[in-house]
């Protein structure tokens, strides 16, 4: 279902990213990586480029083909480096060049968006999530959390929150609506990548293991990419606005825990 097709893959350095790349190729996708490192691998056409201000993320659009048939938008900052930085990488920037590669996205193609499992509470956040991401453009990140009073603690799981509310708005907004263009999403909980050292400081060794001991195990970069090339094939056709849990179970426990049932 994807050979022949050209995939777009950001965060192609390292982690689900790089295996992303590594398995579209080897079903026969034509793969470009964008990263602001050089992948180790073998990556058959690769784009440096940075995905946290405008102008990086121009640049980069203007080194891509006249056409590409799904962008799987990868990657990500585990809120380490603070909100602002965050929410420029996470989500601004992200949306940004989902918006900016419509014309080179074919009719019917898509758009898979990594959120996770650290959104999970963007129904109890929504007013702020609708306010976030109801700004246009790539703004001013560092006004906005000044203006709205965002913490460094909540980098993450905020730009995850508004990453998800944007995917269900972005599947019926006509930009990309009028080019059938799906707009889905998968949402990992803890996987075993070079970044979950950094998430483990971010949110707590607690949080992390509680997470891992609900489901017996962290995922692989394994066991996130195929569900991300399914969403970007055609075989997920009649797919739109959906959030993929790609944790081993971990939202339904969290859902039977805080449903009751």
């Amino acid at each position: 279902m994807l050979f022949g097709k050209t995939i777009l893959v950001t965060g192609v350095a390292s982690g689900i990213g790089a295996r992303t790349a590594e398995l579209a190729g080897q079903m026969g996708a034509d793969v470009i990586g964008i990263d602001v490192r050089e992948p180790a691998g073998n990556t058959a056409s690769f784009i440096k480029g940075d995905l946290s201000n405008a102008a990086g993320i121009a640049g980069i659009v203007a080194q891509l083909p006249i056409r590409i048939d799904a962008l799987a938008n990868v990657a990500g900052l585990s809120g380490n480096t603070g909100v602002a930085s965050t929410l420029s990488v996470n989500f601004y920037g992200l949306r940004t060049l989902s918006e900016a590669v419509v014309p080179r996205l074919r009719e019917g193609g898509a758009i898979v968006n990594v959120a996770s499992i650290a959104g999970y509470g963007w129904r109890a956040n929504l007013e702020r999530a609708k306010t976030l991401t109801g700004i246009e453009g790539f703004p001013d990140v560092a006004g906005i959390v000044a203006q709205h009073g965002l913490k460094d603690e909540e980098a993450y799981p905020l730009s995850k929150e508004l990453l998800l509310l944007w995917t269900m708005y972005a599947a019926h907004q006509p930009l990309f609506r009028d080019r059938g263009i799906r707009v889905n999403a998968v949402s990992p909980g803890p996987v075993e990548t070079p970044i979950l050292k950094q998430f483990r400081a971010v949110l707590g060794d607690a949080r992390v293991d509680s997470d891992i001991t609900r489901v017996g195990r962290a995922g692989t970069s394994a066991d996130i990419a195929p569900a991300i090339l399914f969403l970007a094939s055609d075989g997920a056709r009649w797919i739109n606005g959906a959030n993929l849990p790609t944790d081993g179970g971990l939202e339904a426990s969290i859902n039977a825990e805080v449903l009751g049932f």
